[in-house]
C-alpha cells in the first residue's frame, strides 16, 4: 500500500502528464548537479520542466493519467521526465540540444498527445519548424494562388496601358 507521500507524488505526475503537451523520458545518469540546473536553465525559455521521478510511481501515475501507452521499456533505470507545456516542438529541440553537447544525456522516448514517441521519433520532432515558422509557411500558401490571380489580372490591365501610351507617344510623333 503506497504511502501518503508517495500517492501526492504519484497524483503530481500524473497530473503533469495530464497538462504536458510533451513528456519526454530522459536517462539522465552520469550528470552533476551542476549539469542538472544548467539544463534545467535551458529549459525554462522554452517551458519545460524537469523532473526526477522513481520509475514504479510514473508508472502508477501514467495508469491514473489513462495513458494507455505501454512505459515498462522506458522506464528502465534513471529516469527523468521532462514536461513541455506549450510547443511540444520546442520542449524536444531544447532537449535534443542538450543531448548533443553531453557525454552522458540521452533521450530515452516522449509520449506526444498519449503517443508513445521513440527515441529517434523525439529527435525528429526536435528538427521540424518552430510553431510561427509553420505558421507563415501555411498562410505563405494559403496566400500565393490570390497573389498569382492579382498577377495576372494586372498584366492583361498593364498590357492595355503599354498600347495606350506607345498609341499615344505615336500620336504624339506624328503631329
Amino acid at each position: 500500500m503506497p504511502t501518503e507521500a508517495k500517492e501526492r507524488a504519484i497524483d503530481e505526475i500524473a497530473q503533469k502528464l495530464r497538462d504536458s503537451r510533451v513528456a519526454i523520458f530522459t536517462n539522465y545518469r552520469g550528470l552533476t548537479v551542476k549539469d542538472m540546473a544548467q539544463l534545467r536553465g535551458q529549459l525554462r525559455p522554452a517551458r519545460v520542466e524537469y523532473h526526477v521521478v522513481k520509475n514504479t510511481l510514473t508508472r502508477f501515475a501514467a495508469q491514473r493519467a489513462d495513458i494507455e501507452a505501454d512505459l515498462s521499456a522506458v522506464l528502465e533505470g534513471p529516469t527523468a521526465i521532462g514536461f513541455g507545456y506549450d510547443d511540444p516542438v520546442q520542449a524536444a529541440k531544447a532537449l535534443n540540444d542538450y543531448a548533443k553537447t553531453s557525454r552522458v544525456f540521452e533521450i530515452k522516448a516522449g509520449l506526444l498527445e498519449r503517443q508513445l514517441l521513440s527515441a529517434a521519433e523525439v529527435t525528429s520532432l526536435a528538427t521540424l519548424p518552430a510553431k510561427p515558422q509553420l505558421q507563415a509557411q501555411v498562410l505563405g500558401t494559403m496566400t500565393a494562388p490570390i497573389q498569382n490571380l492579382l498577377s495576372v489580372l494586372n498584366g492583361n490591365a498593364r498590357s492595355l496601358l503599354n498600347v495606350l501610351n506607345a498609341r499615344q507617344r505615336q500620336l504624339e510623333g506624328a503631329a
